[in-house]
């Protein structure tokens, strides 16, 4: 009896924390169905509620969007809506480093953003069913998705589109959050599409470059190079623009520390979002020691 008891309360507590998690679908055709998980406070609140889109990291061939309930499970005890998203993994079976093909590793980052934008007009599209702050739509992402949500935020999307769903010509995201993630061109970013960016990463990283180099520091007569912006790079471009951004840099860390900030220490991004809504200026960078050293950390003096 006792037993049947316990395993009851169980079940009851169980179902008490999946009413707060939805999947949906955001999007489907005849050859595509994404979906993703959304979190929504407990008690919903009178107004509108900002949202975060998060999406996972994988090289655009692996990864789930339950990597990304953490996070999300995380911003919605705390106000927030939030909601991990299935993307389409379009190197699944390719060769995504230096003997990969670049046409191929521009067009994962295409259907990254795409995807992206498309759960975003489900959103605009639905925001009175979920309360929605459309005006307070942030991104986050960790390495492929970091990479994602950079280039969904500053590529031109009437350009890059590959759908017919539009997102409206003056929408922008509130701010973004990306770890371990890098853009292609950093012209990109300028002051018509600057938003609000908080960036982390370690500096030893040899997959995706910390500041400027070739993806996983390819020779140019790879058939896979490709050129990126990291994150010290994009801190200090946007940082000369007079953005707001902020940059955490894990000291001698490699890419595995491209989703700590979303696993733990969440407060952090909970601050930067608020900060954004607030309206507050911020510029800074905070270094993380690991304990680490690498070859090419030692080449930033301030982790000496």
């Amino acid at each position: 009896m006792k037993n049947a008891l316990l395993a009851l309360s169980c079940f009851l507590c169980f179902q008490a924390s999946a009413q707060r998690m939805q999947t949906i679908t955001y999007f489907q055709n005849d050859t595509l169905k994404l979906d993703l998980d959304l979190f929504l406070p407990e008690k919903m609140p009178d107004t509108k509620l900002p949202l975060l889109l998060f999406v996972h990291g994988g090289g655009f061939s692996i990864g789930k969007k339950e990597d990304g309930q953490p996070i999300c499970k995380y911003l919605a005890q705390n106000g927030i809506a939030a909601a991990s998203i299935s993307y389409t993994l379009y190197m699944k079976g390719k060769k995504f480093s230096c003997d990969g093909v670049l046409a191929e590793k521009v067009k994962a980052f295409q259907y990254g953003a795409n995807d992206l934008w498309l759960a975003t007009s489900f959103f605009l599209s639905n925001k009175s069913k979920y309360n929605i702050d459309i005006e307070k739509i942030f991104i986050a992402g960790s390495s492929a998705g970091g990479e994602t949500v950079l280039h969904a935020s500053h590529w031109n999307r009437e350009l890059m589109k590959m759908y017919d769903v539009k997102l409206p010509d003056n929408f922008r995201y509130a701010g973004l959050v990306s770890g371990a993630g890098a853009i292609m061109d950093i012209n990109l970013i300028n002051k018509n599409t600057l938003i609000p960016m908080m960036l982390f990463h370690g500096n030893g990283d040899t997959t995706v470059p910390y500041a400027t180099a070739a993806h996983h520091y390819c020779p140019t007569n790879a058939s896979g190079w490709l050129m990126l912006f990291g994150s010290f790079s994009i801190y200090n471009y946007a940082k000369d623009l007079n953005g707001n951004v902020s940059l955490f840099t894990f000291c001698g860390g490699g890419h595995e520390y491209s989703g700590t900030l979303f696993e733990k220490d969440q407060y952090l991004i909970l601050d930067f979002i608020n900060n954004v809504i607030a309206g507050k200026k911020f510029q800074s960078h905070t270094i993380i020691p690991t304990g680490k050293k690498t070859e090419k950390s030692a080449v930033y003096g301030f982790c000496d």
